[in-house]
C-alpha cells in the first residue's frame, strides 16, 4: 500500500473534529463486577468471588457513539433505553462524554439493555444479560422515526452509522424511511448490520459485516477469507442491497474493503489481545469518519484495522484513544 505522507494524514484527521454524525440503533450497558476467588462455595461446587470493583461502560450503539467522539466528532445518538436504573446510568455516562442525548428516548416498556461480566482479575467467568429483544411497539417505532427524521431534517448530520444488534429497535421500515430521507439530504451512510435485517439496508454507502454473518447471508458461496472469495461476496452482497462499500472484518485474518473496484485487504496487526468485546464498534466508527474526512479507501480501512486491533490490547469494552491511534498511524 503506498505510504502516506504525515501532514496528509494529519489534515483528514482535523476534518474528522468538524464532523458531525448521528448514531442510531441497539445501545447497550456493559457493567463489570471484578474480584478475586479465594475458594469454592460450601452450598454448591461453583467459585465464590470477592467482588473489589464495579464500573459501567457504554456499549453497542452507544460504543459506536462514544468512538466517533474520542476522534474529535459532535455525535448524537438515537436509541430506546427503558425507564430504569441502566437507563439512568447510560444517559449519565452519555452526557458526561459530551454525546448529545436527545434522541435517547425513554420508554416504561422496555428494560434497558445490559451486558454483566462477571470477572477474576482478568478472567471473565460469566456474563448475565438483561434484556428484551421483541420487536418495538408500533407507537414507539413511529415515534422513534418522527424524532430522527425530524434531526436529520434540522441538523443535517455529515454521517449517519446504524448499530444493529438484532434488540428489536431497527425495523426494515425504519431502516428504508431513516435511509431515504438521508440520501435525500447527502448523508453518508453507514451499518453493521445483524442477521434479522441483514438486507433491509438498501441503498447505503458502506455495509460492514464480518465474515461469520456474510458466510450467513450468503451460504451459497461458501466464502473463505480471500481476495477472490471476498470480491465475489462483494459482487452478490451489491447485488442485494445496491451499496457502495463493503467492509468486512476477518478476525485474526485481518479486513476487506472494496469500493468501485478498488480493493483493499490488510492482514491483522499483531497485537497482545486481551478482549475482542466492542472491536466492530470501533472498526465501523473510525472507517466511517476516516473515509468521508479522506475519500481514501486504502487509508480508511488502514485506520480502522489498526483501531479494532488497538481496543482489543485491554479487558472490557474500550473506546480508541485518539492520540494512540495518531501516533500508530504515524508509523506506518
Amino acid at each position: 500500500m503506498k505510504k502516506i505522507e504525515q501532514p496528509q494524514v494529519k489534515k483528514w484527521l482535523g476534518k474528522i473534529s468538524k464532523q458531525k454524525i448521528f448514531v442510531i440503533g441497539d445501545a447497550m450497558l456493559d457493567c463489570y463486577w471484578q474480584g478475586s476467588v479465594q475458594r469454592i462455595s460450601p452450598e454448591a461446587p461453583v467459585p465464590v468471588l470477592q467482588v473489589l470493583n464495579k464500573y459501567e461502560r457504554l456499549g453497542g450503539a452507544a460504543n459506536v457513539a462514544l468512538n466517533c467522539r474520542k476522534l474529535g466528532a459532535e455525535v448524537h445518538l438515537f436509541t430506546v433505553l427503558g425507564k430504569d436504573l441502566s437507563g439512568k446510568t447510560m444517559l449519565s455516562l452519555l452526557e458526561q462524554e459530551g454525546i448529545h442525548t436527545d434522541g435517547c428516548l425513554v420508554e416504561k416498556e422496555r428494560i434497558t439493555t445490559t451486558k454483566t461480566r462477571v470477572m477474576a482479575k482478568h478472567q471473565q467467568m460469566m456474563r448475565i444479560d438483561e434484556e428484551v429483544s421483541e420487536e418495538i411497539s408500533t407507537r414507539i417505532e413511529h415515534h422513534f422515526i418522527d424524532v430522527v427524521m425530524r434531526a436529520i431534517q434540522i441538523d443535517a448530520p455529515d454521517i449517519i452509522i446504524f448499530e444493529d444488534y438484532n434488540k428489536g429497535l431497527l425495523l426494515p421500515n425504519a431502516i428504508q424511511k431513516i435511509i431515504t430521507h438521508a440520501k435525500e439530504l447527502q448523508c453518508f451512510v453507514a451499518v453493521d448490520p445483524k442477521k434479522a435485517n441483514f438486507f433491509s439496508y438498501t441503498g447505503v454507502d458502506v455495509f460492514k459485516p464480518n465474515l461469520k454473518e456474510v458466510r450467513e447471508a450468503l451460504p451459497e458461496l461458501s466464502i473463505t477469507p480471500d481476495k477472490s472469495s471476498l470480491k465475489k461476496a462483494h459482487t452478490a452482497l451489491q447485488n442485494k442491497i445496491n451499496h457502495q462499500i463493503t467492509l468486512i472484518t476477518l478476525s485474526e485474518h485481518g479486513i476487506f474493503s472494496e469500493h468501485q473496484q478498488e480493493v483493499v485487504m490488510l492482514p491483522a496487526h499483531v497485537r497482545q489481545i486481551a478482549d475482542v468485546s466492542g472491536a466492530g464498534d470501533t472498526v465501523i466508527a473510525v472507517f466511517a469518519a476516516c473515509f468521508k474526512a479522506s475519500n481514501n479507501l486504502a487509508w480508511a480501512t488502514q485506520a480502522a484495522n489498526l483501531a479494532g486491533g488497538l481496543v482489543c490490547e485491554t479487558v472490557g469494552v474500550h473506546p480508541i484513544n485518539k492520540v494512540h491511534l495518531v501516533n500508530e498511524l504515524m508509523k506506518l
